[in-house]
């Protein structure tokens, strides 16, 4: 009987030695500078709500998927385009039917100037500025921004205006220093804590332009790794989703709150 007693006081403190603290898991995340603020607060509310640990390495898509090919040790993949994606997965990379799209971004066209760009966009289609930064169309965010200019039929009007850049951030930087005070940019860009952060903005049309998704995967190392799909699936959720749209993102869970 003395025994048993022993037995039995001692379950208690086994249990407690595996609670959720014991347990936590961890998960390696790489992130596109451009998703960097909206995924911190992401890992942050994942790491509060299932005690698990979240490490976030933040850089540009084309330096994250250099350093993927080099061996580098990452869970999940949250680049800024779909291309990084499809080139491990031709590669073998990642874990088969894990990429999918949590969130798409919108167009704007902003300015850092309050009141100068109209609700409607006027000041692009009657082309009252002097230029607009545009990212060129052979890199990401460019072709979707060639399409808004060929789908309002102004293309050919206004191409001695454009100024090429050659991302999106660069493109966003750009405008801001004032030269030019016009450009086509990301709403993420501008758009914090549920509204606009400066300036004045149109919200380019979705059906003038090609969905701008952003996708996530989980690559070969984070195949075994059950925080890896446990995060995957959190960001599927209505709280990564309510994140999201307050950066200015469309959540594919709660589409159409924004």
């Amino acid at each position: 009987m003395k025994f048993l007693h022993v037995l039995l006081t001692a379950f208690p403190l086994l249990g407690t030695s595996l609670g959720p603290s014991a347990m936590a898991g961890e998960v390696r995340v790489a992130v596109a500078t451009l998703l960097a603020e909206p995924l911190r607060a992401i890992a942050q509310s994942f790491e509060k709500d299932t005690g698990n640990k979240v490490i976030l390495t933040v850089g540009n898509t084309s330096d994250l998927l250099r350093q993927i090919l080099g061996g580098a040790r990452y869970d999940l993949l949250l680049p800024n385009n779909t291309a990084a994606l499809k080139e491990l997965e031709a590669r073998n990379l990642v874990v088969a039917g894990t990429r999918y799209t949590y969130a798409t971004n919108s167009l704007v066209l902003w300015s850092p100037q309050e009141g100068y760009v109209d609700s409607q966009g006027h000041i692009l289609t009657r082309n009252k500025f002097d230029r607009l930064s545009v990212v060129s169309p052979d890199l990401v965010y460019g072709q979707p921004a060639k399409q808004v200019l060929d789908n309002l039929g102004i293309a050919s009007k206004i191409s001695a205006k454009l100024v090429e850049r050659h991302d999106i951030a660069e493109s966003r930087r750009f405008v801001a220093s004032g030269a030019p005070a016009l450009g086509i940019v990301t709403l993420s860009q501008v758009y914090a804590n549920g509204k606009l952060s400066r300036g004045s903005a149109w919200l380019i049309p979705q059906s003038l332009y090609d969905p701008i998704r952003q996708q996530a995967v989980i690559l070969d190392e984070g195949r075994n790794n059950p925080t890896a799909r446990s995060f995957q699936f959190y960001l599927k959720g209505s709280k990564a989703g309510s994140i999201l749209l307050g950066y200015g993102y469309r959540h594919e869970v709660i589409a159409g709150a924004l």
